[in-house]
């Protein structure tokens, strides 16, 4: 049985692995995602920069009401893919790198990913 140790140093070595190849740029900034058990976040950076252009998540001011109770689960993801891409589409992003950060791509972050696309996002 693994631990939760082994899990976590599993999901940062699929992480390094992945952000070696992709970076984003203001032309095309990064979109990151990080689920715990209870919420989603997600993020676009320009890496060139080192700043957050956009952030989202199930604990921000706007998506807690509507978030109360399906935070930890698909629903939620879908809220905050929705609001990420609102975000990123008014601050004149079209196309991002979508980083999920060494989770595996079903899921919450699957659900995150779909709903950003259904809203304008290009990845």
């Amino acid at each position: 049985m693994a631990s939760v140790k082994d899990k976590k140093i599993a999901r940062l070595k699929r992480k390094k692995r992945v952000r070696k190849k992709i970076e984003g740029n203001l032309e095309m900034p990064r979109l990151t995602v990080f689920k715990s058990a209870k919420h989603i976040y997600a993020q676009i950076i320009d890496d060139t920069a080192g700043c957050t252009l956009a952030a989202a998540s199930t604990l921000s001011r706007e998506l807690r009401p509507e978030a109360k109770g399906i935070s930890g689960n698909t629903r939620g993801a879908v809220l905050v893919g929705e609001a990420i891409a609102k975000q990123g589409l008014g601050k004149g992003f079209k196309k991002v790198v979508f980083d999920r950060n060494g989770f595996l791509y079903h899921g919450r972050v699957k659900a995150l990913a779909d709903a950003a696309r259904e809203n304008g996002l290009k990845f």
